[in-house]
């Protein structure tokens, strides 16, 4: 049985996680496929680094073309990180004919459909299972699992390092400043959080869902993104009041063969089953028009969560290298992109107003909602000790992007509101 060699492009956290898989369970591993699996050569930025696993120093190399241009080498995997020179080393690793998996998400967001289309005329594998949401299977349950359904609605929390934070603010009241410290003393936020907390990760994850699922080829600015940096803990307090969590959701909605695709704050109702996941937990919420509404929750970051989609990635890869179906099953965008418009865009609303305490204000705002076609399903007006204002929560029924937007920009110019303090899509 000969060995099949893979070359492993990265020995960080998830690196270390796959070469800890990949020979601890090389019995499971071989008895699946058929043959060993052996971690050939890995590319590193040190080789003299002290690295928590052992590793015989001949298999490492301080050049990443060591790895793309070794004939003996089947596949390579990319745990590396980066955009522009990872995607030249990968677009030649396929060229050489090897076939690839990533766990890059900006990668396969940004430069994915240029991969997929070298891969296929190379009649090679790409595998990308780790790129969005770590250890939870949902890239390969929406090529495969939902091949026969239509996928019309995506919704999840696709972040780690968010939901950590706002379910620190929930359960502790504590700030987000406070919360954003901590979570990059535990190492769950970067030092620069920037990507994570304004929404940019969870976009592109967004994005990767979307291709798949609505079978278009969906772009990073495809998706409407808005972060979590302006949350205070006021904002969560009135939704735990109201009966909501707050959770960053990436949403990609399908009406007919247009779709849209956001990443924003939403005020999630506790019934619903999103609203029970915490810390770094990840889940995706995917209803198909045959299946109905089906949720996968589990780790979305992590060593050995992360590295387990990426091994499982390899065996189906090895798999297919038994079987001679490499490059078969990549599946092309084949559908036109039709964004919906934001006249057609829908969602209910959550609106925090600080107004003049004074008779006929409430009248006043109320009437605007009217004027733009915008209904409402609760309005609560109540004084706040630590504000001289006034303060209207509203929450509306469903209405279109477009008339909220309208409303918001009346209410800038109508004087007795003095701030729009807060806005919030609710879900549930």
């Amino acid at each position: 049985m000969k060995p099949v060699k893979v070359g492993l492009l990265g020995l960080g956290t998830v690196g270390t996680g796959v070469v800890r898989i990949v020979e601890g369970n090389q019995e499971d591993l071989s008895s699946q496929v058929g043959s060993p699996i052996v971690v050939e050569k890995i590319a590193v930025k040190s080789v003299e680094k002290a690295r928590s696993v052992e590793v015989d120093p001949s298999r490492l190399t301080g050049d990443p073309w060591d790895v793309i241009n070794d004939p003996e080498i089947d596949v390579i995997i990319e745990v590396m990180g980066g955009v522009e020179q990872t995607k030249a080393y990968l677009l030649q690793a396929l060229e050489n004919g090897k076939h690839i998996v990533t766990a890059n998400k900006d990668l396969m967001a940004l430069h994915g459909a240029e991969i997929l289309a070298k891969a296929q005329e190379k009649q090679c594998d790409v595998f990308y299972e780790a790129s969005v949401a770590g250890g939870i299977p949902i890239i390969r349950t929406l090529i495969e699992g939902f091949s026969s359904d239509r996928i019309i609605r995506i919704m999840g929390i696709v972040n780690g390092t968010t939901n950590y934070i706002l379910t620190k603010m929930s359960q502790e009241g504590a700030s987000y400043d406070e919360v954003l410290k901590e979570a990059q003393e535990l190492g769950y936020a970067e030092s620069d959080p920037t990507s994570d907390v304004e929404g940019l990760d969870a976009a592109r994850k967004m994005a990767i869902l979307a291709t798949l699922g609505f079978r278009s080829n969906v772009e990073l600015g495809d998706v409407s993104v808005k972060g979590i940096s302006h949350i205070s803990s006021e904002d969560i307090a009135f939704a735990k009041k109201l009966g909501y969590e707050m959770k960053l959701l990436g949403i990609a909605d399908r009406n007919g063969d247009q779709f849209n695709i956001s990443v924003q704050p939403t005020m999630v109702s506790q019934n619903h089953p999103l609203a029970s996941v915490n810390g770094v937990f990840n889940a995706v919420y995917v209803h198909g028009e045959a299946v109905g509404e089906t949720m996968f929750y589990g780790a979305g970051a992590g060593e050995l969560p992360t590295a387990t989609s990426v091994v499982a990635d390899l065996v189906a890869v090895v798999k297919n290298l038994k079987l001679g179906v490499n490059g078969l099953k990549a599946i092309s965008p084949y559908k036109p992109k039709l964004l919906t418009s934001e006249e057609e865009v829908f969602s209910k609303n959550f609106i925090l107003l600080h107004v003049d305490d004074k008779a006929g204000v409430l009248a006043q705002i109320t009437q605007v909602f009217a004027e733009f076609g915008v209904s409402l399903a609760s309005v609560v007006q109540q004084p706040n000790e630590h504000n001289p204002d006034a303060e209207i929560i509203i929450i509306t029924h469903s209405a279109s992007k477009a008339n909220m937007q309208k409303v918001l920009d009346h209410f800038e110019s109508l004087e007795v509101i003095r701030k729009i303090k807060s806005v919030y899509r609710v879900e549930g």
